[in-house]
């Protein structure tokens, strides 16, 4: 991988840690990700007014990401109406990258080599072991967890969709930003289909920490659709998803959370996983 994508990547996962680290919202899931994605919504428009609009043969993939991340967002909300972000996190965002991987190798038709392939391998199993390790008990119900692997199916299925609707829109940052506006969109209509106009009022006071929010989350995932566009989709996947590591660091740092042993080992074998990513 380039060492200009491959930085970007970095930056983009330890903007998607800073978010998770540092934000915080007196909100359920649900409405914290109905206002994350109507701000970034607002913001496609303003990235749509500065970059144009992409080719129209990637309005279908846009499209059909805004689908994909409806239901992302619905399902990531129920899995964390009764699981803990410790575990729900990493059996989402841990399980995707070896689905980016099948599916891209499948589906898309693109090459994998063994040594992506291998690199994957580590840094999910790193991620699984810093999620997973050091807790007394998994409280994870048959549907919470059901829950959180179906999430992970859309994360692999947008992915694939944005990395391939990305490279053929011959602007990725066009592109970026017409997803960013259906996702909005979309999500601003099943808010108001299940908890009516008064969704808005609810979520006015927590504006400013929204607008932070909303822009980490699409400054990094408008990386990963240029780094798409440039590099493996499943590299590139699973490179992002290094934001644990950056979690685990900035919450040792800001909120004083011991480091295991089994955690120093997954984020050693996150470092690892990277470091191959990059040779590969």
């Amino acid at each position: 991988m380039d060492l200009t994508v491959f930085l970007a990547v970095l930056a983009a996962a330890f903007m998607h840690a800073g978010w998770n680290v540092l934000v915080k919202l007196n909100l359920d899931r649900f409405l914290s990700l109905f206002m994350l994605q109507t701000l970034m919504g607002v913001m496609g428009f303003g990235m749509l007014a500065a970059f144009g609009m992409p080719a129209s043969e990637s309005f279908l993939y846009a499209l059909t990401s805004g689908v994909l991340h409806t239901g992302y967002n619905l399902f990531l909300a129920r899995s964390y109406r009764s699981g803990d972000l410790s575990q729900v996190y990493p059996i989402a965002r841990g399980t995707a990258p070896l689905l980016t991987l099948l599916i891209t190798w499948l589906v898309a038709h693109e090459a994998v080599s063994a040594l992506t392939a291998i690199a994957v391998g580590i840094l999910v199993t790193g991620i699984w072991l810093t999620g997973l390790t050091g807790k007394k008990e998994l409280r994870l119900d048959g549907m919470t967890f059901a829950s959180a692997l179906i999430t992970s199916v859309f994360i692999a299925l947008y992915t694939v969709v944005d990395g391939l609707g990305g490279r053929i829109s011959g602007n990725p940052s066009g592109y970026a930003a017409l997803v960013f506006i259906l996702d909005g969109l979309f999500l601003l209509g099943v808010g108001l289909r299940m908890r009516g106009p008064g969704i808005i009022m609810a979520v006015v006071p927590f504006l400013k920490s929204g607008v932070f929010g909303a822009a980490l989350s699409a400054c990094a995932y408008w990386i990963v659709i240029w780094a798409m566009s440039k590099a493996p989709i499943a590299a590139v996947a699973a490179l992002r998803e290094t934001s644990i590591l950056f979690v685990i660091l900035m919450s040792s740092r800001v909120l004083a959370e011991k480091i295991t042993m089994p955690r120093a080992i997954g984020a050693a074998l996150i470092v690892a996983g990277a470091v191959a990513i990059r040779m590969s």
